[in-house]
């Protein structure tokens, strides 16, 4: 009976694995890769020669939207330099922007994120930015929006997203 005990619960953890690994999607960028850890995530639009970014949707755009840019830098900009910028030129002016903290990211490749919250056609909504460094010149932002407790909700997913990225 011990034995049958163990088989069953061993054919469940390698069925729930397998339904795991099911479920992630490899994306392959122009030069870096990630994984997507649920297929409710799909591609919107690649990059090409007019859009250098790509976009992603979770279901809806209102349930987690991801648009990923590279950013060419100043050598010796860091990821929090590149926070205080974007806040500065382009966050403080949404309508009923909050700013969150910044805190440390450690991923494939390290940085720091940060929160904030906005409005959006009087809706809540929720930002959360991912400055991965990939070297001394260029860094990596994943833009991870979505209606503010959506975002909440997928937030395990924004951080195993970014944690997967990497350069080819």
């Amino acid at each position: 009976m011990r034995r049958l005990t163990i088989l069953l619960a061993l054919v469940t953890i390698v069925v729930t694995a397998s339904a795991i690994a099911l479920a992630q999607q490899n994306y392959t960028g122009a030069d870096y890769t990630l994984e997507l850890p649920s297929e409710r995530w799909h591609v919107v639009q690649e990059p090409d020669s007019l859009h250098e970014h790509a976009e992603f949707i979770y279901g809806d755009r209102n349930d987690g939207y991801l648009r990923i840019r590279k950013e060419v830098v100043e050598a010796g900009t860091t990821p929090s330099n590149l926070v205080q910028r974007d806040q500065d030129q382009k966050l403080h002016f949404q309508t009923g922007y909050i700013e969150g903290k910044e805190e440390q990211f450690k991923g494939r490749l390290n940085g720091v994120t940060f929160g904030y919250e906005y409005t959006s056609g009087g809706k809540a909504m929720a930002g959360r930015l991912y400055y991965l460094q990939a070297d001394n010149r260029t860094i990596y932002v994943l833009r991870f929006t979505a209606l503010r407790e959506k975002l909440t909700l997928i937030r395990n997913q924004t951080d195993s997203i970014a944690r997967s990225f990497q350069l080819k």
